[in-house]
C-alpha cells in the first residue's frame, strides 16, 4: 500500500474526507441529503453532488460534480437518448439502491461510493471503499478520478488501439490521440482514444465508458495491486457503467449507446492494393494490370499524397495524372475502385487561386490562437491551416471540397494524419491553446478537443458524401479516433513494421478495436516500415485475409509488398488466401451486416461466444471470424509444429469431414502448415459462393452451403445469410434479402431446413449446392420437400454428401435418411 493510500483509509477512519490530502486530491466524504428523480438519485456531500441514473436498459450512468453544478448532457460520442424505464428507490441507514430490472447500483452513504451488482447480490463493479471519487484543481482545469476494486481473477479487454496483450491487466494506459510512426509494444498513446473497457470474471461480464474527450488514463492494478482506477486531467467525471451479463450483451448495449457501423459497401470488404505511393498515372495502371492478369481478386487501389499538387489536399498535380478522371474510369470498368487520400491540413497558400484554403479562409473554417490569428502548423504540404470541425457550418464546408472527387467517381476517402499531426513541434500535435469554436458560441481549447477532433474529421468527410452522394454508401477511413467514430469510418492501426512482432500484434489490436465498437478494421499488410522477407509478407497475406479491412500498404522507401512480388511459390500461396476470402464473401457480409444491426463484432475473441472459456481469456493469437469459423494463423517464424487450442465443443477443419473435439491438450499440426488453419464449429452452416476477380462480378453457378453435422439433435445447427445490392440505401427500405438455416440430426433422419426470413431482394443465385460433412455413411434416400432427390452424390472416403436444390429462393427443407 502506498503512502497517499494508507493516508487516504485514515483520513476515511477519522470522518475527515473532503478535505485537501496529502496528496491534493479532494475525496468524497459523507452522503447527505438524497434528491429523488424519475430515473434515479442526486446525492449531496459538501459542495459536491453525485447522480447517479439509469440511462437505458442495463446502462447506468454516473457524474460527479464536485461544486454541485452539473455540465449539459452534451456528447460527441452518445447518440442513445435516455429511455424512460421503471426505476425503484429504495433508501436505508446505510446506503441507497437505485434498481432497474436485474442491476442494483448501491450509492453507499459512508464514505459516498457507488457498486453495481446483478440481482442476486453479486458484485459487479465496486468502488474502492478507502478511495472515493476524487477531484484535484490545477491551473489548466480540475482533475477527476475514480478507484474501483479489481478481483485477483478479472480480466480486462478494450481501450480501443492499444499495444501489448489483449488483456489489460497489470498494465495502465494513456488516452491522447498520437501520431505514432514505428509504434512497438510498449508504445502509448497511440492514434486514437476509446475510453471503454469491458471486465470478465467467470464468464460474466460489464462494461464502462468514460466519456470525457480531455487526456485521460486508465490503471488496471499497475500502480496498486487490486485497484483499477480511471480519469482524465479536465472535464467531467462522467461514466456509464453497462451491465452483461454476457460479453456480446456488454457490446450491443454499448454499441446503442454510441452508435454502430453503417453498412459498409460490399467493394469495402474485398482485398485492397495500397502504397505510399502510386504515382505517376502509368504506375497506377501498371498495377492495375499486374492485379488482374496475375487473377488476384482485388476491389480498391489506393492513391497517397503524392497524386495531389505539391501535397496539397484536393488538388490533382496534373503533370503526374494527365488524364485523372478517366483513369478512374478505368479502373471501375475493371472493378477497381480508387480510394484518396485527404488529409484535413490544409496547406496556407494565400493568393495563389488553391480553392480549399480560399473558400476557407473567406468563409472564416480555420482554428485560430487565443489572440485571434490563425494556427499555422507545418505539415506534408509546409505550412498548413486546419479546419474547426467543432462547428457544423465548418463540417458542411469540409464535406463540399469532395465534390468534384466524387463527380469524377471516386469511390472512398482516406483521412489521415489527423490526430492532428504536426512537423517539428512538441509533442507532435496541434498548440493546447488553439482555439475550437463551438455551435453554441462557447469556446474550448485543444486539450478538450484534440482527442475526439479525428472522429469530427471522419464525421465531416461521412455526412459531406452523404449529401453529395445521398444514395450511395460512403466508405472512410481514419486513422484517428473517439468513442463513436464508427458510424463514420472504418481505421487502421496505423504505421506498424515489417516484423513478426508486428504480424502477431495486429490480432489483438484488431480484436480489441473490434470489442471497442470500431469492428471495421485493418492493419498494413507486409508491415508499412521496413521490407518483409519473403515468408513474412506472405503470413500477413494469410491472416489478412481474416480481418475485416484486407489493405496491403507500405512506405514509399521500402521493397515492393505486392502479391507477385516473391515468385510463383508465394504469389500462389498469397492468392489463395485471397482468393479463400472471396469465396466466403456470403458470409463475410453477413457477419457485417450482424454488426451494423447489433454492433457484434466480424474479428472476435473466443470468449465472446465462449464467455466461460477461461483458457481463451490470454489467447493473442486465435480468434473466431464471424460466429462459426476459429482462425489459429501463423504468426511466427519458428519451424516447430503447430499447436492449435480449440474452443469448447466439436470441431471441422475447414471444408473437410475431419472432425476435433475440444480438449486441454493442443492440436499439433506437423508439418508446419502451408497455409492458415481454419475450422468451423460443428452445427456451422456457412454460405459461400464460386470465385470471383472482384465483388462486382457476378458469381458463376449456385450459392453453396456448407453443413458440418452436429453430434445429436440437442446441439445448435445452425447458419444465416444476408444479401443486398451492396451498394445503396435501398435495404433501409426492405430491399433486402435474409435467410435462416437450421438442421437438426435424429435418430433416423436428418433435416436441412431454409426459411426466407425477409425476401425483398432478389440474389445473384437461383440454385444452392449443399455439401454436408461428417455424414459417416451413405444415406439410403434424399428428399427435397418430400420429393426425392436428383443427382445427389456420396464421397464415402470424404464422408461428404452433395445435393442441389433448385429454386431455392424460398422456404425448403431436405431430409436425408440413414
Amino acid at each position: 500500500m502506498t503512502a497517499w493510500r494508507w493516508l487516504a483509509c485514515a483520513l476515511l477512519a477519522l470522518g475527515l474526507c473532503g478535505t485537501v490530502q496529502a496528496t491534493g486530491w479532494r475525496h468524497l466524504g459523507e452522503a447527505g441529503r438524497v434528491e429523488r428523480r424519475a430515473d434515479g438519485v442526486v446525492v449531496h456531500s459538501g459542495d459536491a453532488r453525485v447522480q447517479v441514473s439509469v440511462h437505458a436498459d442495463g446502462v447506468f450512468r454516473v457524474r460527479l460534480a464536485p461544486e454541485g453544478r452539473f455540465d449539459g448532457d452534451a456528447s460527441w460520442a452518445v447518440v442513445q437518448a435516455a429511455e424512460p424505464l421503471q426505476v425503484a428507490i429504495e433508501e436505508s441507514r446505510d446506503a441507497v439502491r437505485v434498481r432497474a430490472g436485474d442491476v442494483v447500483a448501491i450509492v453507499h452513504r459512508s464514505p459516498l461510493r457507488v457498486d453495481f451488482v446483478d440481482g442476486d447480490g453479486r458484485a459487479l463493479l465496486a468502488d474502492d471503499a478507502s478511495l472515493p471519487m476524487a477531484w484535484l484543481p490545477g491551473a489548466h482545469g480540475t482533475r477527476v478520478r475514480v478507484w474501483k476494486a479489481m478481483p485477483a481473477d478479472e480480466h480486462y479487454y478494450g481501450l480501443g488501439d492499444k499495444a501489448g496483450p489483449l488483456d489489460r491487466r497489470g498494465r495502465a494506459f494513456t488516452m491522447w490521440n498520437s501520431e505514432s510512426y514505428g509504434w512497438q509494444g510498449t508504445t502509448d498513446p497511440l492514434y486514437k482514444s476509446i475510453p471503454f473497457f469491458i471486465g470478465l470474471r467467470g464468464g460474466v461480464a460489464y462494461g464502462v465508458f468514460f466519456d470525457n474527450t480531455h487526456r485521460s488514463s486508465f490503471d488496471f492494478g499497475k500502480e496498486s495491486d487490486g485497484t483499477l482506477s480511471f480519469g482524465a486531467e479536465d472535464g467531467p467525471l462522467d461514466y456509464y457503467f453497462i451491465a452483461g451479463p454476457q460479453p456480446g450483451q456488454v457490446i450491443e448495449r454499448y454499441t446503442a449507446l454510441t452508435g454502430r457501423t453503417p453498412l459498409p459497401p460490399l467493394w469495402s470488404l474485398g482485398f485492397q492494393q495500397s502504397r505510399y505511393t502510386y504515382h505517376p498515372e502509368s504506375k497506377v495502371r501498371e498495377i492495375a494490370r499486374q492485379l488482374r492478369d496475375r487473377r488476384i481478386p482485388s476491389d480498391a487501389i489506393y492513391l497517397d499524397i503524392d497524386y495531389q499538387k505539391g501535397y496539397a489536399p484536393f488538388t490533382v498535380d496534373r503533370a503526374q495524372f494527365p488524364t485523372f478522371e478517366a483513369m478512374i474510369a478505368d479502373l471501375r470498368r475493371e472493378g477497381l475502385r480508387t480510394v484518396l487520400i485527404t488529409d484535413l491540413h490544409i496547406k496556407h497558400d494565400p493568393d495563389k487561386g488553391y480553392a480549399a484554403f480560399d473558400s476557407g479562409l473567406r468563409d472564416d473554417v480555420f482554428i485560430r490562437n487565443p489572440d485571434g490569428s490563425l494556427y499555422i502548423g507545418e505539415v506534408w504540404p509546409g505550412d498548413s491551416v486546419f479546419p474547426d470541425f467543432t462547428l457544423t457550418r465548418v463540417r458542411d464546408w469540409w464535406g463540399g471540397l469532395y465534390r468534384d472527387f466524387a463527380e469524377m467517381g471516386a469511390a472512398g476517402y482516406w483521412n489521415d494524419m489527423n490526430e492532428p499531426s504536426v512537423f517539428n513541434v512538441p509533442g507532435n500535435t496541434m498548440s493546447l491553446d488553439a482555439v475550437h469554436r463551438m455551435d453554441d458560441g462557447t469556446t474550448r481549447d485543444h486539450r478538450a478537443i484534440h482527442n475526439v477532433y479525428g472522429m469530427l474529421n471522419a464525421r465531416a468527410t461521412f455526412e459531406g458524401l452523404l449529401k453529395l452522394q445521398p444514395a450511395q454508401r460512403p466508405f472512410v477511413l481514419t486513422r484517428a479516433a473517439y468513442a463513436g467514430a464508427q458510424r463514420y469510418a472504418a481505421t487502421w492501426t496505423g504505421d506498424n513494421t515489417a516484423s513478426w512482432f508486428h504480424l502477431a500484434q495486429s490480432t489483438p489490436n484488431l480484436l480489441s478495436l473490434g470489442l471497442s465498437g470500431m469492428a471495421m478494421s485493418g492493419d498494413d499488410i507486409g508491415g508499412f516500415i521496413g521490407s518483409p522477407p519473403a515468408d513474412l509478407l506472405t503470413r500477413w497475406f494469410q491472416l489478412g485475409a481474416f480481418n475485416p479491412v484486407y489493405r496491403n500498404h507500405a512506405a514509399t522507401d521500402t521493397r515492393p509488398h505486392e502479391a507477385w512480388v516473391d515468385g510463383p511459390k508465394h504469389e500462389a500461396l498469397r492468392r489463395e488466401a485471397i482468393e479463400l476470402r472471396y469465396r466466403l464473401m456470403p458470409y463475410l457480409y453477413t457477419a457485417a451486416e450482424e454488426n451494423a444491426r447489433t454492433g457484434m463484432p466480424i474479428m472476435r475473441p473466443v470468449f465472446l461466444r465462449y464467455p466461460q472459456a477461461e483458457a481463451f481469456y490470454g489467447n493473442d493469437r486465435d480468434f473466431l471470424f464471424g460466429g462459426d469459423l476459429f482462425v489459429a494463423p501463423v504468426v511466427d517464424e519458428r519451424l516447430d509444429a503447430h499447436a492449435v487450442s480449440l474452443p469448447p465443443g466439436a470441431w471441422y477443419a475447414f471444408g473437410t469431414s475431419q472432425r476435433f473435439v475440444a480438449a486441454k491438450t493442443p492440436i499439433k499440426i506437423n508439418p508446419r502448415p502451408s497455409g492458415t488453419p481454419l475450422y468451423a464449429r460443428a452445427g456451422a452452416i456457412v454460405p459461400m459462393q464460386a470465385l470471383v476477380q472482384h465483388t462486382g462480378e457476378v458469381p458463376k453457378g449456385p450459392l453453396e452451403l456448407q453443413v458440418y453435422l452436429p453430434d445429436a439433435a440437442s446441439d445448435e445447427c445452425s447458419g444465416s445469410l444476408y444479401q443486398d445490392d451492396g451498394e445503396s440505401f435501398a435495404y433501409r427500405e426492405g430491399a433486402f434479402l435474409r435467410v435462416a438455416y437450421a438442421c437438426r440430426v435424429g435418430a433416423s433422419t436428418t433435416s436441412l431446413d431454409a426459411r426466407v426470413v425477409h425476401g425483398g431482394f432478389a440474389p445473384w443465385w437461383k440454385a444452392v449446392r449443399v455439401t454436408v460433412f461428417g455424414v459417416a455413411q451413405r444415406p439410403s434416400a434424399v428428399k427435397v420437400d418430400g420429393t426425392a432427390a436428383a443427382g445427389w452424390k456420396y464421397d464415402a472416403s470424404a464422408k461428404t454428401l452433395t445435393f442441389d436444390v433448385a429454386d431455392a429462393v424460398r422456404d425448403w427443407t431436405v431430409e436425408v435418411a440413414r
